[in-house]
């Protein structure tokens, strides 16, 4: 079904997508294929760039927020996003440790993001109802409810993203290609 999709351009796109793919393309010098490929629906690409904005923007630091995306990247099988968050840490200099913890689906050794790592599997798991021993080991390593709530926005978020781009089998763009996951499930 993948070849169904097309990667548009700011010409081939539906006119709805025109402006935002115009704006990514400005903004990132460049034109991701899985933008191209999302802009197929451009409620759909429109829908995940807002979510991703009001995202970047709470309260959770730009690390916490990359370990919720990558905890929901390898658990939603997404091998762009893994390696697009996996460049991303890499820029933020985080610890070779934390990003092969996160890439390998295991124990981080800082307890905070480990803390909230399994808090946001717990999320995705329970599909928001989490237990109290749950709720209160995360408020315990130092969140807040309002991060609660802030990890079911990063899910929401990203749940659009790595399912998009497994049903349109987005490519990794030529500049992601050494940061290729080799997890479980990886399209070939």
């Amino acid at each position: 079904m993948q070849d169904v999709f097309v990667i548009h351009t700011a010409e081939s796109a539906p006119a709805a997508a025109r402006p935002t793919i115009e704006g990514v393309t400005k903004k990132l010098g460049h034109l991701p294929a899985a933008v191209g490929l999302m802009a197929t629906s451009p409620q759909t690409l429109k829908g995940f760039l807002t979510a991703n904005l009001a995202f970047e923007q709470t309260t959770l630091t730009p690390l916490e927020r990359e370990v919720i995306v990558l905890t929901i990247a390898t658990r939603n099988e997404c091998h762009l996003c893994v390696a697009m968050h996996t460049a991303a840490l890499i820029r933020q200099e985080a610890l070779p440790e934390l990003i092969e913890g996160l890439r390998a689906q295991a124990p981080l050794k800082e307890e905070r993001l480990e803390a909230l790592r399994v808090f946001t599997l717990a999320v995705m798991d329970r599909r928001g109802a989490v237990d109290d021993g749950q709720m209160q080991a995360f408020l315990d390593a130092g969140y807040t409810p309002q991060n609660a709530l802030e990890v079911v926005l990063g899910i929401g978020t990203y749940t659009i993203s790595t399912f998009a781009n497994r049903m349109t089998g987005a490519p990794l763009d030529p500049p992601l290609q050494a940061l290729a996951w080799d997890g479980p499930d990886v399209p070939q």
